[in-house]
């Protein structure tokens, strides 16, 4: 019996080092693009590419609350997932409300940044997906982690196409529209994340009333 449990325990450490080390790596890939694609974002007076940048930073928010729930209790963990829903949620409602500034002040989009940026954050959203493959059925604050990643494609993609067609048509609404449509998903995760973690709140607090 007490060679199981130090198996179970080993076991138990080495899957615990093994999510740090993808959160770490997927934390700072996030963190750097965040800042790469709202430099960009500025430059190109492009809605998408802010939005996309302010969707990366809250995976990178994502990611560290993360970090910090491995190895705690499942009330911190779900409250962990809590908190980074709560945090996308306000993130989305921030592009929407920057996108309607863009549109009521005007702006000029410059495609060929819009194209490149997005290419770039694409190409480092698929890799960290693919490294979070893994951690996609775990616990309820790593699976936040892989929902905000899923996000991320979905919207390098919607800014790439933005891009064509900003070129293509010489106007600026197709960036309007990619950047509402970024911020109306991420709300759909932040609400399906919050779904989530209430769940896993109520999980916990029937263990804990079970076991009084």
């Amino acid at each position: 019996m007490t060679l199981t449990m130090s198996d179970c325990s080993c076991h138990h450490e080495a899957k615990n080092a093994a999510e740090r080390r993808v959160l770490w790596v997927a934390l700072a890939l996030n963190a750097a693009m965040a800042v790469i694609g709202g430099v960009a974002g500025w430059i190109a007076q492009s809605a998408g590419l802010l939005a996309d940048a302010l969707d990366m930073l809250s995976d990178a928010t994502a990611y560290a609350i993360g970090l910090i729930a491995i190895g705690r209790t499942a009330r911190f963990k779900a409250n962990a997932a809590w908190l980074s829903g709560s945090v996308l949620l306000v993130l989305g409602v921030g592009v929407l409300i920057e996108v309607g500034r863009r549109v009521l002040h005007g702006a000029e989009p410059l495609s060929g940044w819009m194209i490149g940026t997005a290419l770039l954050s694409l190409a480092v959203n698929v890799y960290v997906l693919r490294l979070l493959a893994p951690l996609k059925s775990g616990e309820v604050h790593l699976r936040a982690t892989w929902l905000f990643t899923r996000a991320d494609v979905v919207a390098n993609v919607g800014v790439i196409l933005a891009g064509v067609l900003v070129l293509w048509l010489g106007s600026p609404y197709p960036d309007f529209i990619i950047g509402t449509l970024i911020g109306l998903y991420v709300i759909k995760e932040a609400v399906e994340i919050l779904g989530d973690a209430r769940r896993a709140r109520q999980k916990a607090r029937n263990r804990s009333s079970a076991t009084e």
